[in-house]
């Protein structure tokens, strides 16, 4: 079967300017690229047609070829004498030299245009502005620093611009060239015949620019190592494994971009009668047999102070009592926790002999037996 000519597979009359080419393969490699049509063959093969148009028509010398002597120009062992003398007709495109990704997501030299469409950079100078990482610091504190926050400083080593090619990384009178190897395109071919692969060049590392006369200071990276004393503040509320942002704080970026972020990473230490369940504080509080029995005022720990709470007359041991707005201050919100005291009734040991036969005197007069409900 003949093959299309490449002007009708995009849509084009002969002698169409490099523009209209360009914007052609643009807006039918948009239509049919197979990112965009996931498991429809004909898209993949409409898609691999006209990328195989664009590879011709888009280059100047093979254009020329192709338009003296048509699809035969590519075959091998072509011969332009003898191609006066026989049919123009063509039945193969010869893929050598051409860059074509057996997954179906085209061929070298398209890299820019895709881009636009998927968000992908795939030739070219990439010494463009990037945000510097991000670091992460963990940071052990008390029980009672993350209820009421904290203000601190730290001492951390990161990366900052160096100072002495502006964070460029080439030495003062030079710049970056376009990379020898791979002409630019950050790329080089590996492999041979249909499978033609590409590969990030070694030189530049993919980035198309080649610093010939790196800075001294910083190597050629543009950043340099930096211990700096950072003061950082814990608001109320966090807990273990709670990040806080300090903006600006990270690794330095790279050529002109911002710095990345400072994350502290909190670690709780725990309390000695406080537990923490979210945003709430549970503790315990012994009380005596008299104070649960006739009911009492009781002294309360807190993290804000010792209050005052009352238990009722007959209180139970392990009944749990509710102090509002005693617990955690609410990270992202207003509004704290609640405290919750769980009283354990206390009996005394060692009694005297007038202790205890008060004790059975008080059976006798007000007898009851917890366990009749057992069975």
């Amino acid at each position: 079967m003949a093959k299309k000519d490449y002007y009708e597979v995009l849509w084009l009359k002969k002698g169409a300017s490099e523009n209209e080419i360009k914007k052609a393969y643009r807006k039918m490699a948009r239509k049919y690229h197979p990112d965009v049509n996931p498991g429809d063959k004909r898209a993949e093969e409409r898609f691999k047609e006209i990328s195989e148009a664009y590879e011709v028509l888009s280059d100047k010398e093979k254009r020329k070829k192709y338009d003296m002597y048509g699809h035969q120009s590519f075959q091998s062992g072509f011969d332009p004498f003898s191609a006066y003398q026989r049919s123009g007709k063509s039945q193969g495109f010869d893929f050598q030299g051409t860059n074509f990704d057996p997954f179906g997501r085209g061929f070298e030299g398209f890299g820019d245009i895709f881009s636009d469409f998927f968000g992908q950079r795939q030739k070219g100078d990439q010494r463009i502005p990037t945000k510097g990482a991000d670091i992460q610091y963990s940071m052990e504190i008390s029980f009672e620093d993350a209820i009421r926050g904290l203000s601190t400083d730290i001492t951390l080593q990161r990366t900052s611009i160096c100072d002495q090619c502006n964070g460029s990384g080439v030495s003062r009178g030079s710049q970056s060239q376009i990379c020898p190897d791979c002409r630019g395109s950050g790329q080089k071919r590996a492999g041979r015949g249909p499978l033609n692969f590409s590969q990030a060049c070694s030189r530049c590392k993919g980035s198309g620019s080649w610093n010939p006369n790196p800075c001294k200071k910083c190597s050629g990276t543009g950043v340099i190592p930096k211990t700096e004393k950072i003061g950082i503040k814990i608001p109320p509320g966090v807990d273990t494994g709670s990040k806080v942002r300090i903006a600006g704080k990270g690794e330095a970026g790279k050529y002109g971009g911002p710095s990345g972020d400072l994350y502290i990473v909190t670690r709780v230490r725990s309390h000695p009668f406080f537990e923490r369940k979210g945003d709430n504080i549970y503790c315990v509080v012994p009380v005596t047999v008299t104070e649960a029995a006739l009911g009492s005022q009781i002294t309360v720990p807190t993290v804000d102070g010792n209050v005052t709470m009352k238990i009722p007359e007959g209180t139970q041991s392990n009944q749990v009592f509710r102090l509002a707005n005693k617990g955690v201050p609410k990270l992202k919100e207003s509004g704290r926790g609640d405290q919750f005291v769980e009283v354990k009734i206390v009996v005394p040991k060692n009694l005297d002999e007038r202790s205890k036969q008060l004790l059975k005197d008080f059976e006798r007069l007000n007898y009851y037996n917890p366990r009749s409900n057992l069975g």
